[in-house]
């Protein structure tokens, strides 16, 4: 059948008559745990014909066509089934397609990446969090999901680099060297206190509450992030201290 009859009888018919890849959306999920960067991993079935059984993998599954308007919603309905919250901050980090990634058949995964607070989420059973160290993670992962991990945590270090990104791995309230401290930890350097904090109030993202923070030395003033805020974008990166 020539090409152009080919697409007329399949239109006409109303079906797809040709194979379909396995469609999947993976969600790579940031968190701040013990001073050090995180992720969180799930522990893949051992049925019969599971793929990679009991290895470790990111959180994801199938695109369900009837609950799911689009990626970015699957993605939501996946990190909430996992983690219990909705993240504030949600990304698209790219696409990975072959007909080798899984063993079932020709399949593409659609990754995003997410930040939440450490204390925002009630991870389901088999979900943990696993140390980012070095800029990497140890544990090898299923499928192609250490490639994308890995993307992931540049897509990351290179953003935050002159965004507001870590705003949203913090708790509810912090203070300000609380949040120059995620900056350093996911950029893996220190960076100068008085350049830090000029920046972060000159971009009018966190506003202070009426409390301070009590401790050993004087009191620190809390901030929360200001609702429905947006990633801010800095002129310029945070360079490294001279």
């Amino acid at each position: 059948m020539a090409g152009g009859a080919r697409v007329e009888a399949i239109e006409n018919s109303g079906h797809l008559d040709f194979p379909r890849p396995l469609t999947t959306v993976d969600v790579v999920i940031f968190a701040i745990l013990d001073d050090r960067l995180q992720v969180l991993l799930v522990r893949r079935p051992a049925g019969e014909g599971e793929p990679f059984p009991l290895s470790l993998a990111l959180p994801g599954g199938f695109v369900d066509v009837a609950k799911d308007r689009d990626l970015a919603a699957c993605a939501a309905r996946k990190l909430k089934e996992k983690t219990g919250v909705a993240s504030p901050y949600l990304e698209q980090l790219g696409s990975w397609g072959s007909a080798v990634r899984d063993p079932r058949g020709w399949s593409a995964t659609h990754a995003y990446f997410a930040l939440i607070p450490a204390d925002a989420g009630v991870l389901t059973g088999d979900a943990q969090w696993h140390p980012i160290v070095g800029g990497r993670l140890k544990a090898k992962l299923a499928f192609d999901h250490g490639e994308i991990l890995a993307s992931a945590i540049q897509r990351l270090r290179n953003k935050v680099e002159y965004t507001s990104l870590p705003a949203f791995l913090m708790p509810a309230e912090f203070t300000l060297p609380d949040l120059q401290r995620v900056y350093e930890i996911v950029l893996d350097r220190p960076l100068e206190k008085s350049a830090f904090r000029t920046r972060i109030l000159s971009a009018d993202m966190i506003e202070p509450v009426a409390r301070m923070r009590r401790g050993p030395n004087r009191p620190a003033q809390l901030y929360r992030l200001k609702k429905n805020s947006e990633p801010v974008y800095f002129v310029r990166t945070f360079n490294p201290p001279e």
